[in-house]
């Protein structure tokens, strides 16, 4: 999804921008590759430099309730110092890494209802506009694929997936949000739990796996939510069987009363609520060919309102008035 945009900053006869990634799903940790087009306007510019800016749709709490907004997550510079003749045609090459958290977007090629674009930034002059914005699609690492799967076989089913803006206390996170990922219980565990949100927090040397379950009250108590992290690697991942392992973190899971501050253990630990995190999550993807059923049917929606200080400008239709350029 590519549109080209007239430098609004340059007024009438400034270059135009138009940036074309290449085809196929970047994974977390993975290269992403494209061109950068350049089109002169009506005299010689120079372009001091050319940057890309990772976005995505995040969801807040704040004390007015619950927004949604555009959140930029990385940036890189892919090129500059140059002179752009007057009508020039350039284009410049780029290959960037995506950080290991980047967001899951799609599953088999269906969507999760998850947004990420890549906004291009062209700086001339002294001056800079945000020219391009062309949708991101993520897709799983071996390892998230594998877990995703094991859940499908064991009767998970698929509920939503998002973006929350905080941070979940007593992990390695370090992007300012975090996935959730919304599962249906298996037949197996429906009386004891409502639903189970999974967040996957990947890192060069492995993953770690948060699992929240959000338990139902018996007669004379009350619901409540439990909280537990393992940790895996990326390594010997068709070795496994992923039935057994990912079947033991919930029953240990539904098992826990309650988890309150981090215990150590890379095989699995209790780990304190997420900052920001609320009851009633609406996230999660779901697993294979589960997932894909699911997902398909998953709006993209409109963004609206503030996240935080880092947000990116514009707030409103991500990627409509993109398509419109393009019509």
């Amino acid at each position: 999804m590519v549109f080209k945009r007239l430098l609004g900053s340059l007024g009438v006869g400034g270059p135009t921008v138009d940036t074309v990634l290449d085809p196929g799903a970047a994974v977390p940790g993975g290269g992403l590759s494209g061109q950068v087009h350049l089109k002169g306007g009506d005299a010689d510019f120079d372009i001091e430099h050319i940057t890309l800016e990772l976005v995505a749709r995040v969801e807040a709490e704040h004390e007015e309730g619950e927004s949604e907004g555009v959140l930029a997550f990385d940036r890189f510079t892919v090129g500059g110092g140059f002179r752009l003749a007057a009508g020039e045609v350039r284009s410049v090459p780029f290959t960037v890494t995506l950080p290991w958290e980047t967001p899951i977007t799609e599953l088999y090629g269906q969507g999760l209802g998850i947004v990420l674009g890549v906004r291009t930034e062209l700086a001339v002059a002294g001056a800079k506009d945000k020219g391009d914005l062309d949708q991101l699609a993520v897709g799983p690492l071996p390892v998230q694929e594998a877990i995703l799967e094991a859940l499908g076989r064991l009767g998970f089913g698929f509920g939503s997936a998002d973006l929350e803006y905080g941070r979940i206390g007593g992990t390695g996170q370090q992007l300012p949000f975090y996935q959730e990922i919304e599962l249906t219980p298996a037949p197996q565990y429906a009386q004891q739990v409502n639903e189970i949100e999974l967040t996957f927090l990947a890192h060069p040397g492995g993953m770690e796996v948060v699992l929240e379950a959000d338990k139902r009250g018996g007669f004379f108590s009350e619901g409540h939510d439990a909280l537990t992290r393992f940790t895996v690697a990326h390594d010997g991942v068709g070795h496994q069987d992923w039935n057994a392992i990912v079947d033991s973190w919930i029953r240990r899971l539904v098992e826990h009363r309650a988890s309150y501050g981090p215990h150590a253990g890379s095989h699995g630990g209790h780990y304190g609520h997420a900052e920001h995190h609320h009851d009633g999550h609406r996230s999660g993807p779901g697993m294979g060919t589960v997932i894909a059923a699911g997902a398909a049917g998953l709006a993209v929606g409109v963004v609206g309102g503030m996240v935080a200080a880092e947000v990116v400008d514009e707030v409103g239709d991500f990627f409509e008035g993109d398509e419109e350029e393009e019509g």
